[in-house]
């Protein structure tokens, strides 16, 4: 096993380990360790929420899910020699659930946990149809995944981070704010909001000296978007295997990651969509020298996936066009496409028994595609969400025997204070 450099003790809080993280993007947050390229090194990551979630029939816990203390992420790591213009390569060897521990009360422990957020707390991608907060609870079998909240499926998890990412110079930082508040501007009372704004009470800075935290906190970046440095892309992609070129715009990098799923749909489409957990990354670092300007990656991190998809070799696809559920026109929109792909899907799943949540939790954890499929012919954009047909205890595919039914058991867990 390669050295751990970011250990986690399971029974205490994010805060209190020996090494602390950090929630925020900002230049100033130092490395709590320094890496050399060529070097490999295991990283401990807690869930993003860390253990605020549980694993009961309640979706209480995710209705007043803390959102303003997300994401609790290990590092930020130093690469030796790191330079702005730099691309810092990261190979992901292994990622898992909280190796030996198989019960207990955190994400990681032998379950995890997906999500449909409030509106008043987040929100998701469908959050007009589906505006209250619901729970499922997944237990891991090896690598495959159950639910007693969704039952008669089962299906082999991609396990990856969802966030990994560089830190930002204090230059790209402005932009960031700049660009996002005045987004913020066009709508400042919108639920959900349309952009998270710096909030430096519930900021958690790494090792960063105290009498720095409000004025750090006060400017840092929250982690909830993707952004030029990478960050909280869900690529459910970036499995074990992977190869990643991030763009370096800080003296040694300073690579952060967490957020890990055991398995997650395109899109992640409840918003807490994967099946989230805590657990470990193996990872190894290399550095290209003035790789920014010699590959044109001025921004955004490049990949080469993994190889370690399950093998599914039959999907039942739902298509979607860019015109509202209200019958609007909307140009090109391949956001309304998906969403009316996904509610395409949904709805046919609530044919065979499963409720309309039962149906969105599904598609938010399993390994689905999602597709652009369609973006010249105007006016309509068309995306596409294929369902691997072997996750179910049935056949899934129209027939003329009709649809078997699924006894629902006791459902996704709806906040009663919804």
């Amino acid at each position: 096993m390669p050295d751990v450099i970011f250990p986690l003790d399971s029974s205490k809080k994010f805060e209190d380990q020996e090494k602390v993280g950090h929630n925020r993007w900002h230049p100033e947050i130092p490395p709590v360790a320094t890496v050399k390229p060529g070097d490999t090194f295991r990283v401990d990551c807690r869930e993003w929420f860390d253990g605020a979630i549980v694993n009961d029939d309640s979706a209480d816990d995710v209705l007043n899910a803390p959102l303003l203390t997300v994401h609790k992420l290990s590092g930020p790591f130093a690469v030796e020699g790191a330079k702005p213009g730099d691309l810092l390569v990261v190979d992901i060897l292994d990622v898992g659930p909280i190796p030996q521990e198989d019960k207990g009360a955190l994400a990681g422990q032998g379950w995890g946990y997906t999500g449909i957020f409030s509106r008043n707390n987040g929100g998701g991608f469908l959050v007009d149809q589906f505006p209250d907060a619901y729970k499922a609870i997944w237990d891991f079998t090896g690598q495959v995944a159950t639910s007693r909240h969704v039952p008669e499926v089962s299906f082999e998890g991609l396990i990856h981070p969802g966030l990994m990412g560089t830190a930002p110079s204090a230059e790209l930082l402005a932009r960031w704010n700049k660009r996002e508040g005045a987004l913020i501007a066009t709508d400042p009372n919108r639920v959900p909001p349309l952009a998270l704004p710096p909030e430096g009470e519930h900021a958690v800075l790494g090792h960063l000296p105290r009498d720095q935290w409000e004025r750090v906190g006060g400017e840092a970046a929250r982690t909830a978007p993707p952004r030029e440095n990478g960050g909280n892309q869900d690529i459910k992609n970036f499995s074990k295997g992977t190869r990643v070129f991030y763009p370096v715009f800080v003296d040694g990098a300073n690579l952060s990651m967490g957020d890990l799923h055991f398995s997650q749909g395109d899109g992640e489409i409840t918003f807490c969509g994967a099946i989230e957990m805590g657990g470990f990354l193996d990872l190894r670092v290399d550095l290209i020298k003035g790789g920014m300007e010699t590959y044109g990656v001025s921004e955004n991190a490049i990949f080469m996936p993994g190889r370690v998809d399950p093998r599914f070799s039959e999907w039942l696809a739902f298509s979607g066009t860019s015109v509202t559920l209200d019958g609007e026109q909307k140009y090109l929109d391949s956001h309304l496409s998906y969403q009316r792909a996904c509610l395409h899907a949904i709805d046919y799943l609530t044919k065979f028994g499963y409720s309309p949540e039962q149906a969105y939790l599904l598609l938010g954890a399993a390994p689905i595609e999602g597709r652009l499929s369609g973006v010249v012919d105007i006016p309509n954009s068309c995306s596409t969400v294929y369902l691997p047909t072997a996750m179910f205890h049935f056949d899934v595919r129209p027939s003329s025997a009709g649809p078997h039914q699924v006894d629902p058991g006791i459902g996704a867990p709806r906040s009663a204070n919804a």
